[in-house]
């Protein structure tokens, strides 16, 4: 009896040894963004809930400033490839392989937070097949604060543009970026604060949370708030990697994610807010363009939704819907 009873104790803490082993996942996730930027402190938090939601099963490292090596516009391949687990991309740097991911980022056909929602929600469930046709499955999406620009030249009047040698993040703005005559130079954010301090370029458009990370007021004078595109990064994880899990385990970081996507989208807003002050208490002079600044980028943008449309059949629903929700 005793040697049954022994046995079976046996038989009962290897199988339980046998689940945690199982269970016991360390992912690295790449981020291209440095350490302190609002995207990569909602990924440590992400990545904390899940630790705790798995009783450490689940073991997250988020790898910051481009540690493990890969630029944004790798990391749709990268983590298809498994060669990262998982990873935060941003979603107009992925264009050269699937287009449609470009959807929201189409210049000022999305300007608000409401109107970010909206497109979201519409274009999701296309960016879910995108993702599993890659080998992923979407975790979050979390928005950047609106695209302004940052410039050495001061802009009084739509000529003024030309005298832009501006950073883009994507074709489409280098594009919109051609036709207001200025001289577009698409890089990664990596390459950005180089091409400052070289003169290689002496303007770029991007956030105030990157104004910051970039340090610009060292480079610098004005910020534009033109609000002229929104971009969104999107955390996947390779499927893979995801299949490993248990049942409890998926069940459990579907949760977490579902749960903290609103809050992140709220820091969003919240760090636009504090990082314009930041910048203006740095001395750079947050600058709103004169009517005809305005008016020449908008009417210079129109025209690229149709052409998009065009290019991208898949799109012309999403667009469709989106702008008779939004009345634009």
């Amino acid at each position: 009896m005793k040697t049954r009873m022994t046995a079976l104790l046996m038989c009962i803490l290897l199988s339980g040894y046998g689940q945690s082993a199982q269970a016991a996942e360390s992912w690295d996730m790449a981020i291209a963004y440095p350490p302190g930027n609002y995207q990569v402190r909602s990924a440590e938090h992400f990545a904390a809930e899940v630790a705790k939601a798995t009783n450490g099963g689940v073991n997250i490292k988020v790898q910051a400033g481009g540690a493990l090596g890969f630029k944004g516009p790798e990391m749709l391949g990268a983590i298809r490839d498994g060669l990262v687990p998982i990873g935060t991309m941003l979603l107009n740097q992925q264009v050269g392989v699937e287009p449609l991911l470009g959807i929201a980022s189409l210049s000022y056909l999305v300007s608000t937070p409401a109107e970010m929602r909206t497109i979201t929600d519409l274009a999701r469930p296309a960016y879910e097949k995108i993702a599993e046709k890659h080998n992923q499955k979407i975790l979050y999406l979390i928005p950047w604060p609106g695209q302004n620009i940052f410039a050495k030249p001061e802009i009084r009047e739509p000529g003024d543009l030309h005298a832009l040698k501006i950073r883009t993040v994507d074709r489409s703005g280098s594009d919109f970026f051609r036709e207001l005559g200025a001289s577009p130079a698409q890089m990664p954010w990596g390459e950005v604060v180089p091409a400052l301090a070289t003169g290689v370029i002496n303007s770029v458009t991007t956030s105030s949370s990157s104004g910051v990370d970039g340090q610009f007021w060292d480079f610098m004078t004005y910020c534009y708030l033109v609000n002229w595109q929104s971009n969104f990064d999107m955390v996947t994880v390779n499927l893979d990697q995801w299949r490993k899990l248990t049942p409890a385990q998926q069940r459990s970081i579907e949760e977490i994610a579902k749960k903290l996507e609103p809050e992140f989208w709220k820091a969003a807003e919240e760090e636009d807010a504090s990082k314009l002050k930041l910048l203006s208490e740095k001395g750079i002079k947050l600058v709103k363009p004169d009517a005809k600044v305005q008016t020449f980028m908008t009417e210079k943008a129109v025209p690229a939704w149709q052409a998009f449309m065009t290019k991208v059949p898949a799109a012309r629903e999403i667009i469709e819907k989106y702008r008779a929700a939004t009345k634009k």
